[in-house]
């Protein structure tokens, strides 16, 4: 008799678990098919004729912090070429494989490879929210721009609380006809400042168009030879 009920709490308990189990696993985030159109736009399908891309992002945030990064990437080796300066304001040129991360400085592990990587989503984030799957992505209908007049599709990419680079972001991105993205609004994850951050995308140094994110069809026709160059960022607002 105690075998016979072991049994068929055995059974019971596997059967529980049949049950149950669909329902606990993780299920894929929803990713909005407009990603797929505004990756395509800005020219993801030619992404790998890239053999380096050299930008300057530029961010100020009024009473916050003001910075000017100048990078080269080559997103085919990891090598990544930074200028600008360290914490303390003194002039940094240094080179490096994000690979052989382990084998650099605290300043490179601890300092520079994180702006890299800051600013790298916020000049690519189109691409960035196409190549990301573990991020949500639920198209809300049209809504008024965060700042003038005009309307725009808004798609927040949500990013999970744990892993990953920007855990707990949301990045607001307001998608015009022709999809291309007109503004993103970036909100913070975390406890620190800022809460809100309001980009406008085409605001470039010089008036210059970005070949990334403006110029797809330029990007298509690069040799694989062929750098990018281009002023990113500009000055963003806080809000909040």
């Amino acid at each position: 008799m105690k075998n016979t009920g072991r049994l068929t709490m055995m059974g019971f308990l596997l059967s529980a678990m049949l049950v149950i189990a669909p329902t606990s696993w993780a299920q894929a985030p929803q990713r909005a098919p407009i990603l797929d159109q505004v990756a395509k736009t800005y020219g993801v399908d030619s992404w790998d004729k890239i053999e380096a891309i050299r930008y300057t992002w530029n961010g100020e945030i009024t009473g916050l912090f003001k910075a000017a990064h100048k990078w080269e990437w080559e997103p085919k080796t990891g090598k990544v070429s930074y200028e600008g300066t360290d914490k303390d304001g003194k002039p940094v040129n240094v080179s490096y494989v994000r690979t052989d991360l382990g084998s650099q400085s605290d300043a490179v592990k601890n300092q520079i490879d994180p702006s890299f990587i800051n600013d790298n989503y916020w000049v690519l984030f189109p691409f960035h929210a196409y190549w990301d799957k573990s991020a949500s992505a639920i198209d809300q209908g049209k809504f008024n721009l965060p700042v003038g007049p005009g309307t725009a599709e808004l798609v927040p990419i949500k990013y999970p609380a744990d892993g990953g680079y920007t855990p707990g972001d949301t990045w607001d991105l307001y998608v015009g006809k022709d999809n291309r993205v007109v503004y993103f609004v970036y909100h913070r994850g975390g406890p620190k400042p800022p809460s809100r951050v309001l980009a406008n995308v085409g605001r470039l140094q010089k008036g210059r168009s970005n070949p990334v994110l403006n110029r797809a069809s330029r990007l298509r026709r690069r040799q694989a030879s062929a750098h990018l160059d281009h002023g990113c960022g500009g000055q963003a607002d806080r809000i909040g």
